[in-house]
């Protein structure tokens, strides 16, 4: 039986690479083809099972996409890429935007021209949802969708190409919507892990207590470890629905100011937040927490690591490498 053949997009990222440690632990029965602007600063050697190639690829260029899908003949394409900070987009929103957009529609028109049968997994976002009330709570796969920031809006046309390629030629797509996932080896630019850098930082100093900037602390988020997430995109491969939607997500919701609290409490250092401005979003999400009710009907999938777990594991990461 020949091994399957899975092309990540976005291969150099920390997603995919918690991607290749589930795979190394679960199937090694696997084929991959790592894609990216930039190379992978891990090491495949920790992959020892898993045949691995990766290809510097700017997924903007047309023909060498199509030349890459049409030498390697995946089975399945993982959709990683994207910038993926909702910050940026709102300093770049017309770069994110058409990066965004354009790498998801070079892929699918790709597979579409060259008649490929393989299964693509479009990862969206949380964000597609926009500011709703806690009487919209849990939000549902088909919750009406007010995106609030270019990189929100840039997830629903992906998404809406999905549809227009699996309706209007058959094309093999499932849909996610992820919600905030987090993990060691995560860019300390996200909101997690820079608290963590932060305050680690204090400790470092010999200090028992500190302050750090931050932005709104009120906002609430759903959090999923993405030892989970890269499980469900695996188990979304091989057994979901075609042309069907999913959230991915833990079902609970905390404010980032006890997220900050926890923190604080498991490095053992007293912390003072202060606004700074410049971390603040504009027109940002106040409240986003999700049912993972389909995905479980249909798939199995549950979340099954803690929160506490999450960032335990994190600090313990962060504290080895900062």
């Amino acid at each position: 039986m020949s091994k399957k053949k899975i092309l990540i997009t976005g291969f150099s990222g920390f997603v995919s690479r918690h991607l290749l440690v589930y795979l190394q632990e679960n199937d090694r029965d696997v084929e991959i083809c790592g894609i990216d602007i930039s190379q992978p600063a891990f090491d495949f050697a920790a992959f020892p099972d898993i045949e691995t190639v990766y290809h510097r690829v700017d997924l903007l260029e047309t023909d060498a996409v199509k030349h890459l899908l049409a030498q390697f003949g995946p089975d399945y394409i993982v959709h990683l890429a994207s910038f993926s900070s909702v910050a940026y987009s709102w300093k770049h929103p017309i770069e994110c935007f058409q990066n965004n957009t354009n790498i998801f529609l070079n892929i699918i028109e790709a597979v579409q021209e060259l008649h490929l049968k393989c299964r693509i997994l479009s990862v969206g976002s949380s964000e597609e949802y926009g500011n709703v009330t806690e009487a919209d709570l849990p939000l549902h796969e088909d919750n009406h969708l007010l995106p609030v920031s270019p990189y929100a809006v840039a997830r629903v046309a992906q998404e809406m190409l999905s549809r227009i390629y699996a309706d209007s030629y058959g094309v093999d797509i499932v849909m996610t919507r992820s919600f905030n996932h987090i993990g060691p080896w995560q860019d300390i630019r996200f909101v997690i892990p820079g608290f963590i850098s932060r305050i680690l930082a204090i400790k470092q100093k010999g200090q028992s207590q500190g302050t750090i900037e931050t932005g709104d602390l009120s906002i609430v988020r759903d959090f999923v470890d993405v030892r989970d997430v890269v499980r469900a995109y695996y188990h979304l491969l091989l057994h979901g629905k075609s042309g069907e939607l999913y959230n991915i997500c833990s079902g609970t919701g905390i404010r980032l100011s006890d997220i900050v609290e926890k923190i604080a409490g498991m490095v053992g250092v007293k912390i003072d937040t202060v606004v700074n401005p410049d971390y603040v979003r504009l027109n940002d999400n106040r409240i986003i927490v999700g049912s993972h009710e389909k995905i479980s009907a249909d798939i199995g999938w549950n979340p099954v690591i803690p929160l506490e777990v999450t960032l335990k594991d994190m600090i313990a990461y962060y504290e080895r490498n900062t």
